[in-house]
Order: C-alpha cells, then structure tokens, then sequence
C-alpha cells in the first residue's frame, strides 16, 4: 500500500501534516463547546470524548470546569491538543488509540463525539468492535452521542470552505470530486488543501478522505446488538430526525 492510499484509510495517517494544520481553524465553528454541554450535564462526569483531535470542544469544556478526557488515533493531533492545553494552562488526559481498539483504565458516564468521526470507520466489523468498546467504557446508566451523516447526492464538486489562519495565511480546502457508492454505503471525496502564506508562498496537498455511512435503521439496530437501550436518532434541531435526514445524532444508554 503507497503511503497516499495508506493516508486515505487510516485516520491516524491521514490527520497528519498540512491536514493536522488546517483541521481546527476549518472546523472550529463546527465543533462547538456549547453543543455539548447539555448532553454533559445530563450524563454526568467523568466524559470521554471519542476522536479528539486537536482539542475541539475538549479544552473549551475543560475550561469550564468538565471533566473530559480524550482519545485519538492520530499522535500529531494530540501533540496539537497538549500544547493548546499547556499554552492556556489546561491539564488534560489524553490517550492515543483508535476508537475501535478503545482500551482504557477508566469508566465514564458519558462517550461522545463532536463530529461525524465516527464514518472514518470503513466497515460494519469496525463500527460493532467500536460500540461494544463504548459500552464497555461506560458505569451503568452511562450515555452515548455519536453523529453522523448520510451523504447528499445532490451535492456537487467543487466545494471550497476557507478561514484565515492566526498568522495571516489563507487556510482553504477544496472538495474537487466525489463519489458515493450506495451499495458499499461508502463516500470517497477527494480534497485539495492549501495553506498560502501572507508573502504567497503556497502548500499544497492532495488526499482522499474515506467515509462510511449506515441508515438510521441500520445504526439502531448496530446499538441494540451492543447493549444499548433507549436509542433513538434526533436532527440538527434537536427533535426526533426525520427519516431521510443526512445529518443525525444518535443518542442511547448503557442499562443500570
């Protein structure tokens, strides 16, 4: 496998260099801190946030008092989170492994993700071994909040998302093909990232990000297979998700 296909499959790889830079200041107004806290306080603590990456919304909820420990596959997005959280005087636990391989010393009352990361999981196996993994982290009665998202076939290449960087670079990604495989429930994008400094100097990278998607159905019926009790999916509203929604947050428990 060349080191770009390795890239495209392995989220430990694929967040990584020009990716790992440009990660928080594209997503930051999509993993805010104030999204989850609801979910937080109705849980309880100890909280583990699944796919942490560089701290969004970890050290935001650390900040105001949570306790949150986070795991990540990719050792260069939790060296990125450590100096954030040294650099605002922040002490966090964090873990590097993969979601899938989820094995801590702890038991939490809540697990979540901020974010659809849960789709880098590219098959069905890896998704069970994940959510048995969460079941198993949880204390009785612990709670679950795992996004997701269904891919739209209406959306059509190119996509341009782009934000300043805190040194005045301009910091863009380019969504410049797509491919949805219906059969295979698997959405390959292939991104153009760039990061062009205040002088001109531009970095330039290529990669293909790989997701998998399952149905509301589908998802619910994984959680059932667990343990988990109570699911039920709600949308970007907070209300029960309609069934053809491409974006929903599944919730659940783990029975006392």
């Amino acid at each position: 496998m060349s080191a770009k296909s390795a890239a495209d499959h392995d989220p430990a790889l694929f967040y990584s260099g020009l990716v790992a830079e440009l990660y928080e200041p594209l997503a930051s107004e999509h993993a805010k801190a104030d999204d989850y806290v609801c979910f937080l306080d109705a849980a309880g603590a100890p909280a583990l946030e699944l796919c942490c990456g560089s701290g969004l919304p970890l050290l935001e909820l650390l900040a105001r008092g949570y306790d949150v420990h986070g795991v990540d596959a990719s050792s260069e997005m939790l060296a990125r989170c450590h100096a954030e959280a040294t650099r605002r005087g922040l002490d966090v636990t964090l873990f590097e492994q993969r979601m899938q391989d989820l094995d801590l010393p702890h038991r939490y009352r809540a697990i979540f993700l901020a974010g659809a990361s849960f789709t880098l999981l590219t098959s069905d196996e890896d998704a069970r071994r994940t959510l048995d993994a969460m079941a198993a982290h949880l204390e009785p009665g612990g709670r679950v909040l795992i996004p997701l998202e269904v891919p739209d076939p209406d959306l059509r290449s190119p996509i341009t998302r782009e934000t300043l960087g805190p040194d005045g670079a301009t910091l863009r990604v380019r969504v410049m093909a797509m491919a949805i495989d219906p059969e295979a429930r698997s959405h390959r994008s292939t991104l153009r990232l760039e990061r062009v400094a205040a002088d001109g100097t531009t970095e330039t990278l290529e990669r293909d990000w790989v997701r998998h998607w399952w149905t509301q159905a589908q998802f619910a019926a994984m959680l059932d297979e667990a343990g988990f009790a109570d699911v039920h999916a709600v949308g970007a509203d907070g209300h029960t998700a309609a069934p053809d929604a491409h974006f929903f947050v599944f919730v659940a428990h783990r029975p006392s």
